[in-house]
């Protein structure tokens, strides 16, 4: 999802895990090694600038907003390449990000009234991501 269509708390965990992340891609962490997320980040040529790209582009949102987010934390900022997301995997994380907005906060609900994708993918066709942890096979095949 595009940093923009996040509450304050959801920018600010997604901030937390992509740093997370980086630490996971760059190997000094042991923990969060198998975190499914992480393929999408590990197929790229260079996972470290993919997920600095992706850091960087959350950044840009928290300093939009007019938050502090410590940019030096980013290893590598980009450039780096597009990376593919499936319309079927933007739209089921879509859904995830609405029902969350509706508990934490209802007034950002309408910001996501559609699956805008974060600047570092580019949409292709297809149903959701075989990482996904999805408990309607149904709704991996539909694609929502």
């Amino acid at each position: 999802m595009h940093p923009a269509l996040l509450d304050r708390q959801g920018l600010t965990a997604c901030w937390r895990e992509g740093l997370l992340a980086q630490a996971v891609l760059a190997g000094r962490t042991k923990g969060y090694l198998r975190h499914p997320q992480l393929e999408r980040f590990r197929a790229q040529p260079d996972p470290l600038a993919s997920i600095g790209a992706y850091l960087a582009a959350v950044a840009d949102e928290a300093d939009a907003r007019g938050y502090r987010y410590d940019r030096s934390r980013i290893e590598r900022p980009g450039p780096a390449p597009l990376m593919a997301v499936t319309d079927g995997q933007l739209e089921h994380e879509l859904q995830h990000l609405r029902a969350k907005l509706a508990v934490r906060s209802p007034d950002r609900l309408p910001l996501a009234d559609r699956a805008l994708p974060h600047p570092l993918f580019v949409v292709e066709t297809g149903g959701i991501a075989t990482w996904e942890r999805v408990t309607d096979e149904g709704a991996r095949a539909a694609g929502s």
